[in-house]
């Protein structure tokens, strides 16, 4: 069985199981707390199922073993003891009473293993790749990686402190990272991916797994990222100044403003 269709089943049995998980708990918001891990899964199976294991292979996985237990005890912590989330009581709504099950997974569960498979095609590269020197690309795209973690992880903790202090309550976080980027968490996670891209390319042959970072990109910036967030503050004054003086997405110092 060929490592790439064997991994696409262990993604889709894992996807499988969190959503008979989600309905026994009426909630399939605890999906997102999964999304990390499940490239944590790939990388593991691929690393310890093929017979290539190497200095690459093993910075790829350790990268993602310390991504996936961030972002899931990140959002599992947030969504602790919570409902379900807007976004998925909406789409229940959309569904609809005729079959919500088959619509959930397959718009939610085999949707998010699908997207993860083919986002984690660069872990399946490398973890059964020959080639296992770290090359030129591989020192950048760890480079980039740790750039991006510190931007998801830091802008992660700085938010979550700002909103605990009650004073904050409903105000715009502005300050710390937040004043580069309206979403430095989001570009934290697309440069990790982009990392990730760069350790695999040991030559042209794996210039396609550029569809794996592009896909986590466009999903972050044009799908369930930036657009859902920036929604919610549409109308108000205070988004209106600070994101005529904060770039959306790519950290750059803040524009003065006139006057």
């Amino acid at each position: 069985m060929g490592i790439y269709f064997s991994t696409a089943l262990v993604i889709l049995t894992f996807f499988s199981l969190i959503f008979i998980l989600a309905q026994i708990m009426k909630n399939n918001s605890i999906v997102d707390s999964f999304w990390g891990p499940s490239f944590l899964l790939a990388a593991l199976w691929t690393y310890f199922v093929t017979s290539e294991a190497g200095t690459r292979s093993t910075a790829v996985t350790v990268l993602m073993a310390i991504y996936a237990i961030r972002l899931f005890a990140h959002i599992t912590s947030r969504n602790w003891n919570k409902p379900e989330d807007y976004r998925y009581v909406a789409m229940r709504k959309r569904w609809g009473s005729k079959n919500p099950m088959l619509k959930a997974y397959l718009n939610v569960f085999l949707l998010q293993g699908v997207l993860s498979y083919l986002v984690a095609l660069p872990i399946i590269a490398v973890n059964s790749s020959a080639s296992q020197k770290l090359g030129i690309l591989s020192y950048i795209g760890i480079a980039t990686w740790i750039i991006g973690f510190l931007f998801e992880s830091i802008g992660d903790s700085q938010l979550k402190s700002f909103k605990a202090n009650p004073e904050n309550k409903g105000r715009l976080m502005t300050e710390g990272l937040w004043s580069y980027t309206r979403h430095p968490n989001y570009f934290g996670e697309a440069a990790m991916w982009w990392g990730i891209f760069l350790i695999s390319v040991s030559g042209l042959i794996e210039i396609p797994l550029i569809i794996s970072p592009l896909i986590m990109t466009y999903l972050l910036v044009y799908v369930s990222g930036v657009p859902l967030l920036e929604k919610r503050y549409e109308g108000r004054a205070d988004f209106k100044a600070y994101s005529e003086r904060t770039n959306k997405f790519f950290p750059w110092f803040p524009k003065k403003q006139p006057g």
